[in-house]
């Protein structure tokens, strides 16, 4: 496996590569690129008749299927579209804070998908969609609030699930110093593959190989594949202390830690309020959560803690310095509704950092 080296001070990590010990090294262009379900998030605010007419339990989060997606968008009405999905939010987030980012993702040839790619492509974000299946339109989320503020969610993933090995392209993957891919893709057996193949293209020259959990349920149904793909391809790994439980089917935090140990050079664990902590085969790091007066959305937490991980251990920080700009990516994220940064994450960066 190849492991960025643990730099005590800044350095510019496009520019010298070379103290990192990559391969390949004038090649790099990005930071970081993502391979992750391409999500529209459709919000609007509804009344509670709307939630009886589509059959929705209020409060609830659900799959849906094409026809009821389709029915629920046209008859919404006026609402904020916004790009989402996790690895896209965690990109997004990377390039909130200054960094040159790439992201693989299915979208159709749609309205939706045009939104997709626009948003990405606004907030500097190399997008390349892959081959369009006109058979399932672009994957959204219709986020139903009704007036007692409560968030009903119905996701279709649409073609995003479809992502297949021909959507790997290895240029984008050599382009960047460090692979990103969302667990939530890997229920289709072609999307491991994708998986399997995007890991070893990025080893091949000498770049970081990065995977985020993304959920419990997700663990839960591929937990053998997880562990095989974590212990055989992963350098760092995301997951929040749910997920990492799920994975080692242990109900001790310090029992999974110990195991994951033996399997993963670095791990990032997020635990809400308690912060995060990274671990090493030989060390732990502690970081506290940064303290949000008001709380309004935990949506996107985990995923742009990540982001904030990978700018800083793209940029050559040291780990537990990475940990501190992940929890201040996080904190701007839970302070306001959606999954993405209303600033300029670099804004926020004390002068250190900058």
């Amino acid at each position: 496996m190849y492991l960025l080296r643990y730099l005590a001070v800044p350095t510019n990590f496009l520019s010298i590569p070379a103290v990192h010990g990559l391969k390949n090294s004038e090649r790099i262009q990005h930071h970081v690129v993502g391979i992750g379900n391409a999500l529209v998030d459709v919000i609007a605010r509804v009344d509670d008749a709307f939630l009886l007419e589509h059959g929705l339990s209020k409060g609830a989060m659900a799959l849906v299927d094409a026809d009821q997606a389709i029915a629920m968008y046209e008859s919404i009405g006026a609402g904020v579209q916004t790009s989402g999905g996790s690895a896209a939010n965690t990109i997004a987030g990377i390039a909130s804070l200054g960094g040159s980012v790439a992201f693989i993702g299915k979208v159709a040839n749609d309205a939706v998908g045009d939104i997709f790619a626009r948003d990405m492509q606004e907030i500097g974000v190399q997008f390349h969609s892959g081959a369009a299946d006109e058979t399932l339109p672009t994957g959204r989320c219709i986020i139903a609030v009704t007036p007692d503020a409560q968030r009903t969610m119905n996701t279709f993933l649409g073609i995003s699930t479809m992502l297949n090995i021909d959507d790997v392209d290895a240029e984008v993957i050599e382009s960047a110093a460090v692979l990103y891919m969302e667990g939530y893709l890997f229920d289709r057996d072609e999307a491991k593959l994708a998986f399997r193949r995007a890991a070893a293209m990025a080893h091949k020259h000498g770049r970081v190989v990065s995977l985020t959990l993304s959920d419990a349920f997700c663990v839960d149904r591929h937990r053998i594949d997880f562990r095989s793909l974590v212990a055989d391809e992963i350098d760092v790994l995301f997951a929040n202390e749910a997920e990492l439980l799920s994975l080692y089917q242990s109900d001790s935090f310090e029992q999974a830690i110990s195991q994951l140990r033996k399997e993963c050079q670095v791990a990032v664990i997020t635990r809400s309020e308690k912060g995060a902590v990274i671990v090493t085969r030989d060390h732990e790091y502690v970081v506290d959560a940064i303290a949000v007066p008001d709380v309004v959305d935990t949506t996107g937490a985990g995923d742009l803690f990540a982001a904030g991980f990978l700018y800083g251990y793209t940029s050559g920080y040291a780990l537990e310095t990475c940990g501190r700009i992940g929890a201040i990516a996080a904190a701007e994220v839970i302070s306001h509704v959606g999954p993405r940064p209303l600033v300029p994450l670099r804004s926020l960066l004390p002068a250190d950092l900058q």
